[in-house]
């Protein structure tokens, strides 16, 4: 058993793409990761999960069909599963995302958006 602690600031040094997460931990069948993210997303949602969005450095905006959530560091929203979401960052936003192992960032909308699963740091 390793006991060494996971260092967030440590793990976002080690990439620069943007929207693409990199899973840092597991519990069970849920990944922990980072990813940095600016601009625009896509349209999707999570049929069969809840995806927890922590926001540890900038502001990110979710947007829903009938409204938005903003977000800044240190605050968290959990986006219940089949709601659809878009996130938008106008400065780049480091991010923490909590789901289940598997799920594709795009949802069932697929595309070129869709990162790699699976891909820790």
């Amino acid at each position: 058993m390793d006991y060494a602690a996971v260092n967030l600031a440590q793990k976002f040094g080690l990439f620069d793409e943007q929207w693409q997460p990199r899973v840092i931990a597991q519990m069970n069948d849920y990944q922990f990761k980072v990813v940095k993210l600016q601009g625009d997303f896509i349209w999707h949602d999570h049929q069969h999960t809840d995806e927890t969005f922590i926001v540890i450095d900038g502001v990110l905006r979710i947007d829903f069909r009938d409204g938005a959530v903003r977000l800044g560091a240190g605050e968290m929203f959990v986006v219940p599963k089949g709601v659809e979401h878009k996130p938008y960052a106008e400065r780049e936003v480091k991010l923490l995302l909590i789901e289940p192992r598997g799920v594709f960032n795009t949802g069932h909308e697929g595309g070129e958006r869709t990162a790699e699963n699976d891909r820790w740091i």
